[in-house]
C-alpha cells in the first residue's frame, strides 16, 4: 500500500475538469484525464425484472442498447454505462456474468459500427453486514468477491464498490450529532475494511487487460449525513456536522487509491475533490443531473473537477412514462460538450469557477467540497502522513476552520443550531488523543456498550 504523504497537484488551480495527473485509459478507446469529461450513465433494472436471471438480462440488453441508440442519435463521441450489481443470496455469479456480457456486447456492437468509445463501470454493491456474518470471509464477503470476478472475466471496464466498513458506528454518532463516533467510523474502521477489501478488487482487475479497478465512495456514511441534513430547511441532521463527516470521507476513500485504484473514482463520492486533489486520478461525480435520486446543494459545484460526469440511478420504464436511458444520456452528453468545448477554447478555468461559486456559499458542505479547499484539506491529510486517525482528524479540523473563515468574511450566514453544532465539534476533536491507539482503545471501549452491532474483530481491532 502506497501512502500519499505529499500532493500529486502543485496547486489548486491545477485541478480542473476533464484533466487529471494520472490519466487512466480502458475499455474500448476511453481515455480519461486527458481532456475530455465524458458521460455516465448509471441504470438499474426495473421493478420486477430481477425476479428470474433471464428477466435480468433482457432487462440490461434494453437498457444498454436504448443509450447507445441515443447516444449514435447525437453523435456521443464517447459513453460510458454502470451497473450496480447487487449480490443475491442465489446465482449472484450467473447474474453478473449475463448482465457485463450482454451489456459489453451493445457497447462493443456501437464502437464497431460508429467508431464511439465505450466502457462498462461495474459496481457491486457491498452486501456485509458487521453483525451478521461479519465483513470478513463471510457467505456475503465471498458472494461480493464472485460478482467482481464475474463482472470483470466478462468485459467490464472498471470496477468499483462502496465499502460500509464503519457505517453501525457512523450511523449512531450522525443521529446524535457525536463527531467522535463518525471520526472513529469514517476516518478509522472505515480506512481499515477499505485497506482489507481493496486489495481483492485491484487483484481481480489486473488479471483482465481491459479492466481497472476504479475506486470507492462513502455514500453508506457520508452521504448519509448529506441527505439527512438535507435542503435549507432541514434540520434532522445539522450541516456543519455533514461538512466535517464529507471531510473526514476525503481521507477515507483515498485508501482505494493507496491500494491499486487508478480511477475513475465512484460517482456518489462527494469527497472525490478532496481525493483529486492529493492523488491526481480521474474521477467520477454527480449533481445537477442526478436529480432524479436528491436534492442536494451542490449541483453546479461538483462540476468544478469532474472527469466522468454522471447521473444517479434510471429504471427503463418508458411504458410507466417515466424517463428512460437515452433521456438521462443526453442531459449527461449535453452537459460534457459544454465542458468539453470550454476546454478547448480555453475557457475552462472560468467556467470552473463559475461551477464552483455557484454553490460554493449555498451550504457549508459546499465549502469544503471547493476545489481550492478541497485541495487545503487535502494538504492537511498528507502532513499527518501514514496514521489514518490523525489524518482523518487533521481533516476535519481543517474543514471546520475553513467554514469559520467564510463565516468570518461574510460569505455565509450560520444559524444557532449550525454554529452551536461546530463550535462543539471543534472543541471535541481538538481534546481527542493524539495517539491512534489511545482514541482506538477508548472508542472501543465507548462504542461496544451503545453500538451492539458494532464488532472490533471485523477490523482487527
Amino acid at each position: 500500500m502506497k501512502r500519499f504523504t505529499k500532493m500529486e497537484n502543485e496547486s489548486a488551480d491545477d485541478l480542473i475538469f476533464g484533466k487529471a495527473a494520472h490519466p487512466v485509459e480502458y475499455g474500448f478507446g476511453v481515455k480519461l484525464g486527458v481532456g475530455e469529461v465524458v458521460p455516465n450513465i448509471k441504470v438499474a433494472p426495473a421493478e420486477g425484472s430481477e425476479s428470474t436471471v433471464d428477466g435480468m438480462v433482457a432487462t440490461c440488453k434494453n437498457i444498454a442498447f436504448a443509450a447507445c441508440d441515443r447516444a449514435a442519435a447525437i453523435g456521443l463521441p464517447t459513453v460510458q454505462i454502470e451497473q450496480e450489481h447487487v449480490a443475491q443470496q442465489t446465482k449472484s455469479r450467473e447474474i453478473s456474468e449475463k448482465t457485463t456480457a450482454v451489456q459489453m456486447e451493445q457497447l462493443e456492437e456501437m464502437h464497431d459500427k460508429y467508431g464511439t468509445n465505450v466502457s462498462l463501470m461495474s459496481t457491486i454493491a457491498d452486501i456485509r453486514e458487521e453483525d451478521m456474518g461479519g465483513l470478513r470471509g463471510s457467505d456475503f464477503d465471498v458472494m461480493m468477491d464472485e460478482s467482481f470476478e464475474a463482472c470483470a472475466e466478462n468485459g467490464a471496464s472498471i470496477l468499483c464498490i462502496e465499502t460500509i466498513g464503519g457505517k453501525v458506528v457512523s450511523d449512531y454518532g450522525i443521529s446524535r450529532g457525536d463527531i467522535r463516533a463518525i471520526l472513529y467510523g469514517i476516518g478509522v474502521l472505515g480506512s481499515i475494511d477499505m485497506a482489507y477489501m481493496w486489495p481483492k478488487i485491484v487483484k481481480v482487475a489486473s488479471k483482465q487487460s481491459h479492466c481497472v479497478p476504479g475506486g470507492d465512495t462513502d455514500c453508506a456514511q457520508a452521504n448519509t449525513a448529506m441527505f439527512l441534513a438535507g435542503g435549507l430547511t432541514s434540520k434532522n441532521v445539522s450541516h456543519t456536522l455533514a461538512a466535517v463527516a464529507r471531510a473526514i470521507a476525503g481521507a477515507r476513500s483515498l485508501v482505494a487509491v493507496e491500494c491499486g485504484a487508478t480511477g475513475p473514482t465512484k460517482d456518489c463520492g462527494y469527497e472525490n475533490p478532496i481525493v483529486k486533489a492529493i492523488s491526481g486520478v480521474p474521477v467520477c461525480a454527480e449533481g445537477k443531473n442526478a436529480t432524479c435520486a436528491h436534492s442536494d446543494l451542490m449541483g453546479n459545484l461538483t462540476c468544478g473537477v469532474v472527469d466522468c460526469w454522471s447521473n444517479e440511478s434510471v429504471y427503463n420504464r418508458e411504458e410507466m412514462g417515466g424517463p428512460t436511458p437515452g433521456v438521462w444520456l443526453q442531459s449527461l452528453g449535453f452537459e460534457c460538450a459544454l465542458m468539453n468545448t470550454a476546454t478547448q477554447i480555453g475557457t475552462a478555468k472560468a467556467l470552473r469557477d463559475t461551477y464552483v461559486l455557484a454553490d460554493k456559499y449555498r451550504d457549508p458542505q459546499g465549502i469544503v467540497l471547493a476545489y481550492d479547499n478541497a485541495y487545503k484539506i487535502g494538504e492537511a491529510i498528507v502532513a499527518e502522513g501514514e496514521d489514518i486517525y490523525l489524518r482523518s482528524r487533521a481533516a476535519a479540523l481543517k474543514g471546520i476552520d475553513l467554514i469559520n473563515e467564510a463565516v468570518d468574511q461574510n460569505r455565509i450566514l450560520l444559524t444557532r443550531f449550525e454554529r452551536d453544532t461546530l463550535d462543539s465539534a471543534q472543541k471535541t476533536i481538538e481534546q481527542l488523543p493524539e495517539d491512534k491507539d489511545k482514541f482506538i482503545k477508548t472508542c472501543i471501549k465507548r462504542y461496544g456498550r451503545k453500538v451492539k452491532e458494532h464488532d472490533p474483530s471485523q477490523y482487527e481491532l
